[in-house]
């Protein structure tokens, strides 16, 4: 009970400003559940702040009530915690006290604020100081364990694993998929996290972890893991936080909802894992409502891209049937536009076709939420393909400031402007930090490793190679040019021989073991492939191996209708430093808008 009369009376005023608040003012459940606890806590009566008295006093349920059946009151705590914590990162930043209701009971908890930087008041509400020494200690060990970020202004760095399906039905399993990278993509924009990437975090997926090595592999220093159990409209979500320094879980979460608390959901864990590393969620919180059915679509296409490029174009069918059933839902249009980009350079699809479309999917998402990172990543693409340089340099750099932690932002910017411009200087630190969020993606891997070679930074780029799946299509085309600019010529033949024996369909393989052979003086095997591969691209390399500049001009020249990316691209590889300044190359570079 507090100390005296006044103190009463001033925790009274403020549950009334907590009720007559917005989020409060229309949640008659919330108010009466709040209003009753904290009127029995003033009254000395917390033992009556039971689950079975709350549910017949606050939710009308009968005598007899069976918390394991209907788990109400748990929900609606959950709910209660959610909302007094919203309070008080918005409308209640400034209120003296603050309520709180701890998890695991249903007593709240009254105390006076203390102003950062100010000393703490000599009177106290009742039950302040053991909060107070708890409070204490945390400061502490988070000193002693990690303050330095704070201090230094460093992101935490975190990776959320994929969620366990704990469904009858494992057809359930792109839900627990598709929810993982929702969570990951909510924590992605909050300030103070750097988030590892879906594809780095989905390379744990069905795998089991320990929890030292997760994170060491991952670079990161949290790790949030969970379950998902569906059953119908019936969700069972648990979700923690765990440090990996010692193992040991700082938050956790349990939700019994229905699929349609989806969003509610996120947002209380997102809030958790905040609040857990004294972090504010910033102003680029966005909450979607949507339908449960257009909901579900979306999460089939999101977990269908963590599938590679054949998923990536199953997950256009659910996205578009998302936006049927839900015309209004932005998220779904920018996972949309990702999938029309990836597809627009996949053979067996009309590129024109794949952009125009990539293009309308985008600035519909823009249009219904002008902060979607990755619907300006897709406008940064749009603009450049049509040589708008400028114009996709503003897209680029504006998705990554909205979702700076999104590695294939930074990949597309490398490989679509930076590199197609010659700015290569830049494109290497772009991905490097890229790198850092995403420790484990092969793409990103490839990507640096191929810029690392237009930088002639030959033996970097062997050592990116080596951190690649050995079963990744690049890897030995992408070692075997590292190879040749290291002079390694033999070394590097053998590495492509080899993998085309094994039955390698990596795009271009024999045009760079055309170039070796041309470099190694074997012209009659390099001129045997140009005869048997037709194809620009693998002739122009094989005619530059063999130092024919008008043959490899010509082979580029047929190159054009690829658009001035892809050619701006290759342009920059050492393979054409022989027509470098040549007049025909620069009429071509003019042609397709490239700068000289």
């Amino acid at each position: 009970m507090l100390q005296v009369d006044f103190e009463a009376q001033a925790a009274r005023r403020q549950l009334d400003k907590i009720l007559a608040s917005a989020g409060f003012v229309r949640n008659e459940r919330l108010s009466r559940f709040l209003r009753v606890a904290v009127e029995r806590h003033l009254e000395g009566r917390d033992q009556e702040l039971k689950e079975s008295l709350i549910a017949i006093e606050v939710f009308g349920r009968l005598p007899g009530y069976d918390s394991k059946q209907d788990p109400i009151v748990r929900t609606e705590a959950s709910r209660l915690r959610a909302r007094l914590s919203e309070y008080y990162l918005a409308d209640g930043k400034g209120d003296s006290i603050i309520i709180d209701l701890p998890k695991g009971g249903y007593v709240p908890v009254l105390r006076q604020a203390v102003a950062e930087g100010s000393p703490a008041p000599r009177r106290r509400l009742a039950r302040a100081l053991p909060i107070a020494a708890a409070a204490a200690c945390v400061l502490v060990a988070l000193i002693a364990l990690g303050g330095w970020w704070f201090r230094k202004n460093v992101p935490i760095p975190i990776a959320v694993l994929p969620l366990n399906n704990l469904s009858e039905d494992s057809a359930h399993d792109y839900f627990a998929d598709g929810l993982t990278g929702e969570i990951i993509r909510n924590l992605s924009i909050i300030d103070g996290l750097a988030v590892r990437s879906q594809t780095s975090s989905f390379a744990f997926k069905g795998k089991p972890q320990n929890m030292r090595e997760a994170g060491k592999r991952l670079q990161a220093d949290y790790i949030v893991e969970g379950s998902v159990q569906r059953a119908g409209q019936q969700l069972r979500i648990t979700v923690q936080l765990i440090r990996v320094s010692d193992d040991f879980p700082l938050w956790s979460g349990r939700y019994d909802r229905e699929l349609t608390d989806v969003f509610a959901i996120q947002d209380e864990i997102s809030r958790g894992i905040v609040n857990s590393l004294r972090l504010k969620l910033g102003g680029g919180r966005r909450r979607y409502e949507t339908s449960a059915e257009a909901y579900d679509l979306y999460l089939q296409a999101r977990a269908a891209i963590q599938r590679g490029l054949d998923g990536e174009n199953r997950s256009v069918a659910p996205f578009e049937a998302a936006i049927a059933k839900d015309p209004s839902f932005a998220p779904a249009y920018a996972g949309l536009a990702a999938a029309h980009v990836a597809r627009s350079g996949q053979a067996g699809f009309d590129p024109a076709d794949e952009m125009a479309k990539m293009q309308t999917a985008a600035e519909r998402a823009i249009q219904l939420d002008p902060l979607l990172g990755e619907a300006h990543g897709a406008m940064g693409i749009v603009y450049a393909r049509e040589a708008q340089w400028a114009q996709s340099e503003k897209s680029f750099r504006h998705a990554l400031e909205l979702a700076p932690n999104d590695s294939v932002i930074y990949d597309n910017f490398a490989l679509t402007l930076l590199m197609p411009l010659g700015r290569i200087q830049e494109a290497v630190p772009l991905l490097r930090k890229a790198e850092k969020n995403d420790p484990v993606a092969p793409r990103l891997h490839a990507t640096l490793a191929n810029a690392l070679i237009a930088a002639g930074r030959y033996d970097e780029a062997a050592e990116q190679c080596m951190k690649l799946p050995a079963d990744f299509p690049a890897r030995s085309t992408w070692l075997a040019r590292a190879r040749l600019g290291q002079g390694r010529v033999q070394e590097a033949i053998q590495i492509l021989v080899d993998r085309i024996e094994q039955g390698a369909n990596a795009p271009d393989i024999k045009g760079f073991l055309g170039y070796a052979y041309g470099r190694a003086g074997r012209r009659d095997e390099a001129e045997k492939l140009a005869a048997a591969d037709q194809r620009p691209y693998a002739q122009a390399l094989t005619f530059a191996g063999l130092g024919d500049k008008q043959r490899t001009l010509d082979a580029l020249e047929r190159m054009a209708i690829l658009g001035p990316v892809r050619l701006g691209r290759d342009l920059t590889y050492p393979e054409f430093d022989l027509v470098r300044g040549d007049p025909r190359l620069k009429a071509l570079r003019k042609r397709l808008g490239l700068p000289e």
